[in-house]
């Protein structure tokens, strides 16, 4: 028996396996990993783990983070192939935070999907930042901002876009 139904298609909707993420928060020196979905559930220890590195470094607020964003980063690292964590600049993001950011810069939306835990600016070591908004581009999950002068991508999972 055969199936005309590519292969992709079954590993994308498995429900068995694990899948590992690695994170270091630039502004705080943090670091932490963990395997935060294992065969079809979300491990929320470690998604509050996530949370806590991924917070509002500038007030110290953490807020759950969208799981689809971790799946995103996920499959970015798989189709990149590399196994580092990902350098984090910036994951959620308060209202206060993003409105003083906002002020200061035109490269800040006022209603940013990071006061949502919808996004983050990312790079990961030995990986050229061009490749990484490439391959950001290619998975078609979500936004993807390129900022080469500062040295991070942003990917979130709102509608499929790129700057």
């Amino acid at each position: 028996m055969f199936s005309v139904v590519p292969s992709k298609v079954y590993a994308s909707r498995s429900t068995k396996g694990i899948r590992s993420l690695g994170f270091h928060n630039l502004h705080t020196g943090e670091r932490g990993q963990g395997s935060y979905w294992v065969d079809g559930d979300y491990q929320k220890e470690i998604l509050t783990d996530f949370s806590h590195i991924l917070r509002d470094h500038r007030r110290n607020e953490s807020a759950p983070m969208d799981k689809r964003l971790y799946d995103l980063l996920f499959k970015l690292k798989e189709s990149l192939n590399v196994e580092q964590d990902f350098n984090v600049i910036s994951g959620y993001r308060s209202p206060k935070t993003n409105a003083m950011l906002a002020s200061k810069s035109n490269g800040v939306a006022k209603k940013s999907y990071h006061m949502k835990g919808m996004a983050m600016d990312i790079a990961i070591p030995d990986v050229k930042l061009s490749h990484l908004r490439d391959a950001a581009i290619e998975l078609k999950l979500g936004g993807v901002g390129y900022y080469a002068r500062s040295g991070f991508i942003h990917v979130d999972t709102g509608p499929v876009r790129n700057w």
